[in-house]
């Protein structure tokens, strides 16, 4: 997976079997450091804001350091945008990433329809269009994130649901583990620990399963990520954010 994927599905929990939470803060935003083996890796901020009757929700990464110097340059971004709704985020109507890392390019976007359960999608670069079924819970990996916030966890949960990222449907269980509490550079949080497990056609996937640590109040900030990558784990702490 690339980077910036292995990064949104890390916070992608999303159930629809329990009652909302809380409402979605707007505006917001969340900077994050990420480090591998104990180095300084990159940054990734995501930031949501309202644009009529909709959220738009933009999430960037940025490679520095050793990555950059001995491995390979990142500069992503997605966008998804969701309908805004007194109950929290809603299924996601749109959904675009633009993937720049080393030679790697891609520009691609996507439209979720609920009535027909498809999503077409473009290649921007390649020039061209697929058409592909979801279920009636299929999110990408930004407005799950937002999702997830807005309704009740519970330490024992299992939840199952369906992620889009443009070349496949991701079958992913997520499981509420325990209340713990962390500190970071922001202070001390109490929160809850969650694992995610991803697969395809009943395979497990290799890379980009996680293990996070969410604020455990209402608003469910994610302020810890470890997540599993070819080479040992990525980890990515929140810096600058809502305070405890």
């Amino acid at each position: 997976m690339k980077m910036l994927t292995l990064f949104a599905y890390a916070i992608l929990l999303v159930t629809l079997s329990v009652s909302p939470a809380s409402a979605l803060t707007v505006p917001e935003t969340l900077t994050y450091e990420v480090s591998w083996k104990g180095m300084k890796a990159g940054s990734a901020v995501q930031e949501v804001t309202a644009v009529g009757e909709e959220l738009r929700i933009v999430q960037t990464i940025h490679s520095s350091g050793f990555l950059s110097s001995f491995f390979i340059s990142i500069d992503n971004k997605t966008e998804s945008v969701i309908p805004r709704q007194a109950t929290g985020p809603g299924l996601p109507r749109f959904f675009k990433e633009n993937i720049n890392e080393g030679k790697f390019h891609t520009q691609k976007e996507a439209r979720f329809n609920f009535t027909s359960l498809r999503v077409d999608s473009k290649d921007l670069l390649k020039k061209t269009e697929t058409s592909d079924p979801i279920s009636a819970r299929t999110y990408d990996s930004l407005s799950s994130v937002y999702y997830i916030r807005s309704i009740e966890l519970v330490p024992g949960q299992s939840i199952l649901f369906d992620v889009y990222d443009f070349k496949h449907i991701w079958n992913t269980e997520v499981r509420v583990v325990k209340r713990e509490e962390i500190r970071t550079p922001l202070g001390k949080f109490k929160t809850l620990m969650v694992t995610s497990q991803l697969k395809f056609e009943g395979v497990p996937a290799r890379v980009g399963n996680a293990t996070l640590w969410l604020t455990d109040d209402i608003r469910h900030i994610p302020v810890r990520m470890r997540i599993k990558v070819k080479v040992g784990e990525l980890e990515l702490t929140l810096v600058k954010g809502p305070s405890p």
